[in-house]
């Protein structure tokens, strides 16, 4: 599904008046989501799922090509968990 599909469905919705509408609904969505994990916090929808940020420890690779070890940073990346609602709905 793109972005586009949803909101095809959203503006499906009795009370949605136009898709430039359900656009912005989605936009304000994501950007809430975002702004969240920006500032480290998660964000839980209850029957859908968490977005966390997970950190990750600075550590030592190898680099396939030469062969040499190289210093990989620590980082931050967004993660998400999947609710019990949601693993059993795919299932």
């Amino acid at each position: 599904m793109t972005k586009a599909d949803l909101i095809d469905k959203i503006a499906a919705v009795e009370g949605i008046p136009t898709k430039k509408v359900a656009g912005e609904v989605i936009d304000a969505v994501f950007g809430a989501l975002k702004k969240a994990l920006a500032k480290g916090d998660s964000f839980t929808f209850q029957g859908f799922g968490t977005f966390k940020v997970q950190k990750y420890a600075a550590r030592t690779g190898v680099n396939l090509q030469t062969g040499k070890k190289i210093q990989i940073p620590a980082s931050k990346r967004p993660k998400f968990v999947a609710s019990k609602g949601l693993k059993d709905a795919v299932k």
